[in-house]
């Protein structure tokens, strides 16, 4: 953190952190940005791929807009959609590739529980 930074400046980086974290904390705007990661989309390719409602997916798809995490462009009636912030993109990937190895452990550990349980003389 930058030390030059008063009181009310960190307060004012705190709040910010805090408003990103919770724009990223809804599943299915983690769902968008992993549809996109591959590259630009039009919203009926997302609402497909996803399984939710058009009007669920375009209110998401405008708050990461707003947010500048997302850029887009409107070809004719198509608007598509694309990455705009890589920082959140590798902030996700680290994160999503940490939770899955917490997944993949959990379970092993699950299987393993049920293995020496079914193994064990009753």
């Amino acid at each position: 953190m930058d030390p030059d930074l008063d009181n009310t400046e960190m307060a004012e980086v705190f709040e910010q952190v805090s408003n990103y974290f919770f724009l990223l904390s809804e599943p299915t705007r983690l769902k968008i940005l992993h549809a996109l990661c591959n590259g630009e989309r039009p919203v009926g390719t997302i609402v497909s791929e996803l399984g939710a409602t058009q009007a669920n997916i375009s209110r998401q798809l405008n708050m990461l807009y707003r947010a500048r995490i997302l850029g887009r462009r409107k070809e004719g009636a198509q608007v598509y959609y694309r990455i705009e912030d890589q920082n959140t993109i590798e902030l996700c990937r680290t994160v999503c590739t940490h939770m899955a190895e917490k997944v993949k452990k959990s379970r092993r550990i699950d299987q393993a529980a049920i293995e020496h349980f079914m193994s064990t003389d009753a």
